[in-house]
């Protein structure tokens, strides 16, 4: 049976981290379903049908355990910060009433509070954790969602510069990933950043849960739309382990070897020889085109992080 996670004081200890409980919270109540508006943002978009039905039975039985956290609008409004899954269950069964805990956020507050609820459940799909995460990275550096990543490779690489506000950022994204308790930002780079450059029908097949992430980036060596898709189908359908995927991809390989491979590549020889030339050059000492080349060097690291 689904129960209601976390607990009503884990609820709180999320909230705290933003503002302060005390003179942030406003009171515990009930308050009309129609009252309740969804935000604009929601780090999750898909429900599993199974989980919410085991919810709504759960609700059933023993009511509504732990208050939804909403804050006030104008005109008698609230918005819901944290419970989408309780405010569903609860609309489902027609409740007319359910059990909140209203808060003083401002919009960021809000977000935050959000995301942090939503990543630390263990029915957000990889997709929407990975989008979150970001959402959540770019909240606490006020930066946009590219810097972040930029900052995140940078680290990766460890060519981050050492002025304070760079260190500052390194550490709150530090203190992020700590705060979500779920992974570390190494495994974010190695196993969840990567995610958002598959093609869209095998992101769409992760969000929907059809298909495991590691399946996922399996298929995706397929480079053919049409062979790709087919795998794809053929993965969920018949439910194929990620070792049979990849002897499908490897036999895939092994019949689409171009012609005459192994007789000198282009690619390959001009990659090899702007390697020597960038190592004679030493281009990151150049201080007016330092910038400019770390900017280039990443776009190619996100470009081989597809594959």
């Amino acid at each position: 049976m689904t129960t209601e996670s976390p607990g009503v004081h884990q609820f709180g200890s999320i909230v705290g981290r933003f503002v302060d409980n005390k003179t942030s919270k406003l009171k515990q109540s009930t308050l009309p379903v129609e009252k309740i508006v969804l935000p604009k943002y929601q780090p999750r978009k898909h429900f599993d049908p199974k989980k919410l039905e085991d919810l709504q039975s759960s609700i059933q039985q023993h009511g509504i355990l732990e208050p939804l956290i909403v804050r006030p609008l104008d005109k008698e409004k609230y918005e819901l910060v944290a419970g989408e899954r309780r405010l569903r269950a609860a609309t489902n069964l027609g409740l007319e009433e359910i059990p909140v805990t209203i808060h003083n956020l401002t919009d960021q507050q809000a977000l935050q509070v959000a995301l942090i609820e939503n990543l630390q459940r263990e029915d957000l799909n990889p997709i929407e954790e990975t989008r979150g995460i970001l959402k959540l990275l770019g909240i606490e550096l006020n930066f946009p969602e590219q810097e972040v990543k930029t900052l995140l490779y940078q680290m990766k690489n460890q060519t981050t510069d050492t002025n304070q506000n760079v260190l500052t950022s390194v550490e709150n994204v530090e203190k992020v990933f700590s705060s979500i308790g779920k992974m570390t930002w190494h495994s974010f780079m190695n196993t969840r950043l990567v995610l958002l450059n598959l093609p869209d029908e095998l992101v769409e097949a992760i969000e929907r849960g059809e298909v495991a992430y590691t399946k996922a980036q399996a298929i995706a060596q397929i480079k053919d739309e049409a062979e790709r898709k087919e795998l794809l189908e053929q993965a969920i359908a018949q439910d194929l382990s990620l070792s049979q995927i990849r002897e499908k991809v490897s036999e895939w390989k092994k019949s689409n070897k171009p012609q005459g491979e192994g007789r000198g590549e282009t690619y390959p020889q001009r990659a090899k020889a702007l390697y020597e030339k960038i190592k004679q050059r030493k281009l990151w000492k150049n201080k007016e085109k330092k910038e400019e080349f770390e900017a280039l060097l990443i776009k190619l690291e996100i470009l081989l992080e597809e594959d």
